[in-house]
């Protein structure tokens, strides 16, 4: 097959839908397919330094970056568009990343005029919080081009069988599929020493380790994070809460004052993002992992946590806690001050329930998210919508290890 795959940028800095289309399709061309990616040169305020208009070969994926324009918040690319109308019609099958932007009405069109089927994956922008963000522009994006998108696709990707759920209300009943996004576990493969993380800050020294890792943004609560570490530590003098992760639309300026009005200035530590042996050595080292976010379509990072041995704490609002409870690899809190530090407290209180938790959380990733078994649902889903034009409606794919 020849599939293309189209999202407003592939930057670290913007977190999951971008490392999800580049894996995914990775996935995909290892099975042995031909796939592409068109994407933009946009880097925040900054621009990727990479060849443009060409396609750049990365792991078996045929990437193509187009010079961002103004709007840049809409992701435009009028030379992206111009590809688009030439290329479109050479492939078999179209996958659109996240929602409201330049490329969907693009491609869309395109793929429409063209008759190539396209599926829409919303990346969680369906969620009724992130859904009633800029409520009026998206309006607007909907009446143009974005709800014929999703009536004429031939499905809607999500994520997770929540995410699905909390979207029905505003999909057209439009047919779906539910195929996850995984870890390719050869990353995992060669771990640094246990204690290499702690030894770089002397800080750390005998602290136990409470690890946020993702992008500082605002739908993360960490405005719940900060204020019930106060808490947290009222029950263990000893924690010492680890901000890891890209500041987001400089919204870590807003967190840093939160430190400081709480007076946790020597209790908190910002490293920044951390890739590569720096990622895997603070994941393995923290005593627990938390995100209590106010909506997170998935959570990459929530599982990049348990296949390194850390148990998670997670809100309700992460659509994976259903699994994370059933598999008892964490602790659920609610998205409030209170319930963030009780469950936080609960784990610290009890190591032998993390090393339990740390166990199962390892078991759970290997069977259920790893990227061989994924690419293998997503090709039998092409396939499946080549061939009849639709998908198989809400059909939620098995993803265990045979």
């Amino acid at each position: 097959m020849k599939i293309l795959h189209v999202i407003a940028n592939l930057a670290p800095r913007y977190g999951g839908p971008a490392k999800a289309a580049m894996e995914m399709s990775e996935a995909l061309a290892k099975l042995g397919h031909q796939v592409s990616i068109f994407t933009t040169d946009q880097d925040g305020p900054d621009r990727l330094d990479v060849p443009l208009g060409e396609p750049v070969l990365k792991n078996g994926v045929e990437i193509t970056y187009f010079p961002i324009q103004k709007p840049g918040f809409w992701g435009t690319s009028l030379p992206m568009a111009v590809a688009l109308k030439r290329e479109i019609p050479k492939y078999d099958i179209v996958h659109l990343h996240a929602l409201y932007l330049f490329h969907n009405l693009v491609a869309g069109y395109y793929s429409r005029k063209y008759k190539v089927p396209y599926i829409v994956c919303p990346h969680g922008t369906l969620d009724p919080f992130i859904y009633q963000r800029h409520r009026n522009r998206k309006r607007l994006m909907e009446v143009l081009f974005e709800n014929r998108n999703f009536r004429n696709a031939a499905a809607l990707h999500f994520i997770t069988e929540e995410e699905m759920h909390l979207a029905k209300p505003v999909s057209f009943d439009q047919q779906g599929i539910v195929v996850p996004i995984g870890l390719d576990l050869t990353e995992f493969a060669d771990m640094p020493d246990k204690g290499a993380f702690r030894a770089r800050y002397p800080e750390l020294k005998d602290k136990k380790i409470i690890l946020f890792f993702g992008r500082l943004n605002f739908k993360k609560g960490l405005d719940l994070l900060i204020k019930s570490f106060r808490s947290v530590l009222q029950a263990h003098p000893d924690a010492m809460l680890v901000l890891t992760g890209p500041d987001n639309d400089q919204y870590g300026e807003q967190v840093r004052q939160w430190v400081r009005e709480e007076h946790l200035t020597q209790h908190v530590l910002f490293t920044g993002m951390l890739t590569g042996k720096d990622k895997l050595a603070v994941l393995q080292d923290a005593d627990l992992f938390v995100l209590p976010s106010y909506s997170e379509n998935f959570g990459i990072a929530v599982i990049e946590a348990l296949v390194c041995g850390t148990p998670v704490v997670v809100s309700d609002k992460v659509n994976i806690w259903r699994e994370v409870v059933s598999h008892e690899a964490g602790l659920v809190c609610k998205c409030e001050t209170a319930s963030v530090a009780e469950q936080i407290v609960a784990l610290l209180n009890d190591p032998g329930k993390r090393e339990a938790m740390g166990s199962n959380g390892i078991e759970m990733v290997r069977k259920q998210y790893h990227w061989d078994h994924i690419g293998q649902s997503l090709e039998s889903e092409y396939r499946h919508i080549i061939q009849t034009g639709e998908a198989r409606n809400f059909l939620v794919k098995a993803t265990s290890t045979p």
